[in-house]
């Protein structure tokens, strides 16, 4: 992993000066080395932050094909290489690295565009087509790599993250409608906080001339219709073992490094799974590391020892106290450009900087296990509720069960009765998937802290439609069954957002950590898509073609425990609450364009502790969310 800048002038000379800051910016996604390189006629410019993992003595970026009419800056893995560099060395192609990298570029010769079937792994890239004068930048599937750009006149600039931007020359400004999106939903996939600053969304490519930009799809993440899940003839332990081989080898290509790679562990199915394969596939100890918290409600050390033992692996465990991740939470907002309302991504910011000070670059992580096998409560809820051949009493036995297992979480995941209408959602799509409801109830309890000039401004907004309008309804999810249809705008929506930009790239790259996710695998992904729902979720038990597929790696606490989602406990105490106290009481907190001042100090006149956990949850949420945003604009000067 490494950070990325490209600046295009086709009408000036690209400013050198500027595309060293820019580099220079992304120093924590590369400390290993900076290189820039700019085009004989200056109108094209990339520069390269460097994380050495494969390929430590030649693997310097750019790089360039054998006459130097591509070149070439690459943020991310591409597994299986080394069959791939075999093929091309068989067609005549000439490689000047060992790097996975540079398979891309001479793909590209062959296959241009086409050449993205051929890359599996977590990647962002840009490559400068000299003969042609087109600029090629793509993202991986789902968009654990992230790349913005800014078109400003005819120049366009791409970036690993906005900052970097900002320091080749693109304004720092907010994007109120997306700040807006935020706080009621989830910023689009193509978007950021900032205005003009966008994203090229997962699966997609952008193609840059002289003439303008486009964006192209060339992936997406499709399920059978019920009708063809019916046809299948696999029988369930076809899918166990499909499930179980699928894994072991994303497992084994991810191992592969130059470096030592340990794994992020937690006390879930996802992530003892990946350990307990590992070590199987790994003839020395696998390294693990743990997060510990003060509560001992969201506190995972037990049940992840006792996995590293099962696993013969070393374990770590890092404490993370609530003021600990107050002195954190302003650089870990700084790195991560986004509004966030819980102390959990400060506390994979503090493990990811632990890590790194530990001698460690590569890490296994479980991200993508709950989003493709329904692993969170809410989908639960979807297959409970709306599930063929259902009967209301096994429905309301079944939820209330659910509401039961999920006491803690269960206000921060699933709705309460009252939210924001859905009924948009209801018209286009038949049903409400569950997480929606979840977040109509979260804006509900937001919308009174935002300040009435910007509230009025969108009042009139649907962003529940506005979302949809965006999705491919009659393509990809018509005729699908409803859980599937959820897990698919799921993974449009949060799974980018928040899950692998903020949680995951953003606070393992500001330490000069990559993440490595062998469950979004893209042909992992694909069978695990077209298997039976019942496979997924069978009654309220999720993820069991998973557990049923890693039960011989792991120990019987964790094959029988269900899901417990990553949080952190509500920060409303400590330094914490000082920070709060001292940083939205400030006058300069009115500069922040969305609360309302008078509603927020009321909020803040509540505490230090109130007493029932729908509240604890619901303050922490909006006051870091308030928190999050003066932070932002302050350090990025909006």
């Amino acid at each position: 992993m490494c950070g990325i800048v490209t600046v295009f002038c086709p009408d000036e000379p690209v400013d050198a000066d500027r595309l060293a800051k820019a580099t220079q910016a992304l120093h924590h996604r590369g400390p290993d080395g900076q290189r820039q390189w700019i085009a004989p006629d200056r109108h094209i410019g990339m520069g390269h932050a460097r994380l050495s993992i494969i390929d430590l003595a030649t693997g310097d970026q750019p790089i360039a094909n054998e006459d130097e009419s591509l070149h070439i800056v690459v943020n991310g893995e591409f597994y299986d290489h080394d069959r791939i560099r075999g093929e091309l060395l068989v067609r005549g192609h000439e490689l000047r690295t060992q790097s996975d990298s540079e398979i891309a570029l001479h793909l590209y010769e062959d296959l241009g565009t086409h050449c993205l079937e051929q890359l599996r792994g977590e990647f962002a890239f840009v490559l400068w087509d000299e003969r042609n004068q087109v600029l090629f930048a793509a993202r991986d599937r789902f968009g654990i790599k992230p790349l913005y750009y800014a078109e400003i006149g005819h120049k366009v600039y791409l970036a690993s993250e906005a900052k970097a931007l900002f320091a080749a020359g693109v304004p720092a400004a907010w994007d109120h409608e997306s700040v807006y999106q935020k706080i009621l939903l989830s910023l689009d996939n193509d978007r950021s906080m900032f205005a003009g600053v966008k994203q090229v969304p997962p699966g997609h490519y952008l193609l840059a001339t002289r003439y303008g930009t486009r964006l192209v799809r060339y992936w997406d993440a499709n399920f059978p219709t019920i009708e063809e899940t019916a046809r299948s003839a696999l029988t369930e332990q076809d899918h166990i073992e499909r499930m179980r081989h699928g894994l072991l080898e994303a497992t084994r290509l991810r191992l592969r490094a130059d470096v030592p790679v340990g794994c992020y562990l937690s006390g879930g199915l996802d992530s003892c799974a990946l350990l307990g394969m590992a070590s199987s596939l790994h003839a020395k100890p696998i390294e693990a590391f743990t997060i510990s918290f003060e509560e001992e409600a969201f506190d995972e050390r037990p049940v992840a020892e006792e996995m590293a033992a099962r696993a013969r692996a070393n374990f770590h465990c890092f404490e993370v106290s609530a003021d600990m991740r107050a002195d954190h939470f302003a650089d870990a907002i700084w790195h991560g450009e986004m509004l966030h309302g819980n102390g959990n991504s400060v506390s994979k910011y503090l493990l990811s900087k632990r890590v790194r000070e530990f001698g460690f670059k590569v890490v296994l992580t479980g991200e993508g296990s709950d989003e493709i096998l329904g692993g969170y409560p809410h989908f639960r809820q979807d297959m409970v509720k709306y599930s063929a051949n259902r009967d209301e009493a096994t429905v309301q036995k079944n939820l209330a069960e659910i509401l039961d297992r999920n006491k803690l979480v269960g206000r921060f995941m699933l709705p309460t009765e009252e939210g924001l209408s859905t009924e948009s959602v209801r018209q286009t799509l038949g049903f409400v998937p569950t997480w929606f409801q979840s977040a109509a109830s979260r804006a509900l309890w937001m919308l009174p802290l935002l300040s009435p000039e910007f509230r009025g401004r969108y009042a009139d907004r649907d962003v529940y439609r506005q979302f949809l309008n965006r999705m491919d309804v009659s393509g990809q999810l018509k005729g699908r069954e409803p859980v599937n249809q959820s897990l698919y705008l799921w993974s449009k929506a949060i799974l980018p957002d928040v899950l692998l930009n903020l949680l995951g790239d953003r606070m393992e790259m500001a330490h000069s950590i990559e993440g490595r996710t062998p469950f979004l695998d893209h042909d992992l992904v694909q069978r695990v898509n077209h298997m039976p729902v019942q496979m997924k979720i069978q009654g309220i038990t999720e993820k069991y073609v998973l557990r049923e597929a890693a039960r011989p790696y792991v120990t019987d606490t964790v094959y029988r425990r269900q899901k417990h989602p990553f949080v952190s406990p509500p920060a409303l105490g400590g330094r914490f609450l000082q920070l709060m106290q001292d940083t939205l009481r400030n006058p300069s907190f009115a500069s922040v364009p969305f609360f309302d001042s008078k509603a927020i100090t009321a909020l803040l006149d509540r505490l230090p502790q109130p007493t029932e956990d729908e509240e604890r949850f619901r303050s922490s949420w909006a006051l870091l969310t308030a928190l999050s945003a003066c932070t932002l604009h302050t350090r990025y000067g909006l």
